[in-house]
Formats: C-alpha cells, sequence, structure tokens
C-alpha cells in the first residue's frame, strides 16, 4: 500500500531536476560512472525504506551491516557517497520515478525515445518533404510541357495556326521561377549561416599539454572547484593556475592509470605530459625544487560567449545551484574538452523557461514575497528561473 502511493505521487519531471542538479556527476542511467548503473536500483535493494536511508546517509547503512550495501562500498573502492539529508521521501521517489521512465524509454531497440528521437526524425521528414517537392515540381514542369506540345498538335490537326511552344530554357516564366525558388533555398541556407556565426558547438581544440578532465574530475574524484575557483565566487570559473596543478604534481611525476588517447585516437603518453608540466614551471622532479623560471602555458580558450552577453558562473552555482553537467556536458567522461552545448540565446533562454530554481531555504530568493506565498497555499508547485526574471533582456545583455 505504501508504495502505491509512492508510485502514485511521484513526479519524474521533478525527479530529473533533481537527478541532473545532484547525482548526474557521478552516476547515469544506463552504464557506470563514478557510481553504479541506476537502472533496475529498486529491484536490487531488498527493501524501499533501506534505499531511502542509504541515499540520505550511506555510511550508516554500511555500518548497520546490511550484505548488499556492505558489497556495494567495497566494489568501488570503498568510496563513500555523498550522504543527501535533506532529500525528502518524495524527492527520492521522484528520481526512482524518472530513473524508472529513463530506463523504460531506451529499452525498446525498435526506435528511439521521442526526446531523443525527434530533432532526428524532424530533420529526416524535413529533407523528405523537399525531395518529393522537388520531384513533383519537375513533374508538373515536364506535365506544362507536354500540354503545350499536344495542345499544337490538336491545333494543327484543326487547321488553327498554333506557334510554336516557347523552350524551357526560354520561357519567362519558368525562368523566373527558376531565379525565385534559387532565391528562397539561397535566403535559407544563408539565414541559417548567419545564425550560427559565433557559435562553436563541439569545437575542441588541441591544448599545449594533454589534461584529462576523465582522470583528474572523473577517476580520481578532484573536486571541480578545487581547480576552477572562481566559479562560485566570481563572473569567471576561471583557468587554475599552475601552482594549483603542481600541489598533486610535485608528488606524482608518472602517470599509471589507463591509456590516454586523442580525438584522433592517437595514443598520448601521460608522463610525458607531466614532463611538460615541470617544463612550464621549471621543476626538477630529481632534485624536488624549481631550477629555472617558469613560463605560462598558453591553454587555448573552448567556451566563448560575444563581448556583449553577460554570464555569471557564481550566480548559477551558488543561487541557481546548477551543477557543471548542465551546461558542460559529462565532463567527467571526457579526455579532451569540447564545448558540449551550442550556448546560444534560445538555448539559454529554453534552460531558463524549464529549470525550476531551489526557492526553498535559498537566500537568494527571499524577496520573492509573493511566489513564496503561492508556493505556501498550493497554488503554484515550483518557479522557475523564467518567474523570477530570467528571460528579460537586462538580465544578460547590458
Amino acid at each position: 500500500m505504501i508504495a502505491s502511493l509512492s508510485v502514485r505521487a511521484a513526479d519524474p519531471a521533478n525527479g530529473k531536476t533533481l537527478f541532473q542538479q545532484n547525482c548526474a556527476s557521478c552516476h547515469n542511467v544506463h552504464k557506470q560512472v563514478t557510481g553504479p548503473a541506476l537502472k533496475g536500483v529498486e529491484e536490487r535493494w531488498s527493501d524501499k525504506k533501506l534505499l531511502h536511508q542509504w541515499i540520505h546517509n550511506s555510511s550508516a547503512v554500511v555500518a548497520s551491516g546490511d550484505p548488499y550495501a556492505v558489497k556495494l562500498f567495497n566494489d568501488f573502492n570503498k568510496q563513500v557517497m555523498p550522504g543527501f539529508p535533506s532529500f525528502t521521501d518524495k524527492d527520492i521517489d521522484d528520481i526512482l520515478a524518472y530513473i524508472d521512465v529513463e530506463s523504460k524509454a531506451v529499452k525498446t531497440p525498435e526506435g528511439p525515445t521521442p526526446a531523443a528521437g525527434a530533432p532526428a526524425e524532424s530533420g529526416n521528414n524535413s529533407l523528405l518533404f523537399g525531395v518529393i517537392t522537388l520531384i513533383l515540381a519537375i513533374v508538373a514542369l515536364i506535365l506544362m510541357q507536354i500540354n503545350s506540345n499536344l495542345n499544337k498538335l490538336a491545333g494543327d490537326k484543326d487547321g488553327v495556326p498554333t506557334p510554336e511552344p516557347v523552350p524551357f530554357y526560354k520561357n519567362k516564366a519558368y525562368i523566373a521561377l527558376v531565379i525565385l525558388v534559387l532565391f528562397m533555398v539561397g535566403g535559407y541556407f544563408t539565414i541559417n549561416g548567419a545564425i550560427g556565426l559565433g557559435r562553436q558547438k563541439d569545437y575542441m581544440p588541441e591544448q599545449p599539454i594533454f589534461y584529462s578532465h576523465k582522470v583528474h574530475a572523473g577517476v580520481n574524484q578532484i573536486n571541480c572547484l578545487y581547480c576552477h575557483a572562481g566559479a562560485e565566487k566570481s563572473k569567471h570559473a576561471m583557468i587554475p593556475s599552475e601552482n594549483i596543478c603542481m600541489n598533486c604534481h610535485k608528488t606524482i611525476s608518472e602517470y599509471g592509470g589507463a591509456d590516454l588517447y586523442t580525438a584522433e585516437g592517437k595514443k598520448v603518453n601521460g608522463t610525458a605530459e607531466i614532463q611538460k608540466l615541470y617544463d612550464h614551471v621549471g621543476w626538477d622532479k630529481k632534485a624536488q625544487a624549481y631550477t629555472k623560471p617558469g613560463k605560462p602555458i598558453q591553454w587555448t580558450k573552448i567556451h566563448n560567449l560575444p563581448d556583449h552577453v553577460y554570464f555569471n558562473h557564481s550566480q548559477h552555482v551558488v543561487a541557481g545551484k546548477q551543477q557543471c553537467q548542465t551546461c558542460h556536458g559529462a565532463i567527467t567522461e571526457m579526455d579532451e574538452v569540447h564545448q558540449f552545448a551550442e550556448l546560444s540565446m534560445g538555448w539559454c533562454v529554453n534552460c531558463h523557461r524549464t529549470t525550476k530554481v531551489q526557492f526553498a531555504d535559498n537566500k537568494y530568493y527571499s524577496i520573492f514575497e509573493q511566489f513564496h506565498q503561492q508556493v505556501k497555499e498550493g497554488k503554484i508547485d515550483s518557479v522557475t528561473v523564467e518567474m523570477v526574471g530570467g528571460t528579460e533582456c537586462q538580465k544578460c545583455h547590458y
């Protein structure tokens, strides 16, 4: 009875938001990342109440001696899963409902899920309609030419003088129609090209030192904020200084992890890349000292916004409670970082329209008394970024 009530009350949409904000950095529904794949997670636990306790405080469940919890803890090198004591049972049920929906969405191999398949299907239909339209236009022109020739033959048979049909390439109406079609097609591609100016989705420049986020943030679990300290304090996330790298690499001079490869499939010598860092900072690993002047590493910036666009990392990370993966994708799985999102105005606005802000216990939104009251009265169940002015022009353009 309790389980059925929980299922009825669960909200997969809210679960998706909570999952992306709190779980996506370590978990994936279908494959193992830092933590185990979550597909079928409820079936793996003997008691759903125990699963809730695990999410609230995994250490306590391991200490209780539950066999599955202990095995899970040992299988993942005794890494402690961060606890989420602030989650209500409803929040956890929402997340589990989202995992269940996501699992079933990819379970059927005969067709893509609506979310993943919609854009591709739309694109295929557009191409199909375009080809059909072109074929019908050619057929229509051929039929018009045949009709003109038949009219001439009929007129000649009845003794009615009929002028010779004007050839297609000399017919002004046909020429005007072709010019109009070419103008429309050219305009379409010109507009699309102009819209895409300055966008660099999937941009992956070659860096002076091969730096793997998968090794550092994924395998070794280094917090993003350790290197990008400005992400929660300022407008810019900041490129880490060489000193931050050397905090670890004074003692880590050789790479012994899994093989590294570039996007082109070329194998990378991890130890040689660490030596490049030493060459830049002037570090002698034998003497364990800086023996020569350093020189800055000329990193190539990947994520660029137009000068007239204002973006503040701290507002999104601290006030908005957004995870790095929201904009940067599965950064913990990237050996070479590429631009995950197109970062266009439409992409940002759509995100602001659908993203729910963490309204409760967030001092940043304390001034919105009307929304707080409406949430208490049950008139609205959540507040989106758009509702607090997130789509106003002056928020991003100044």
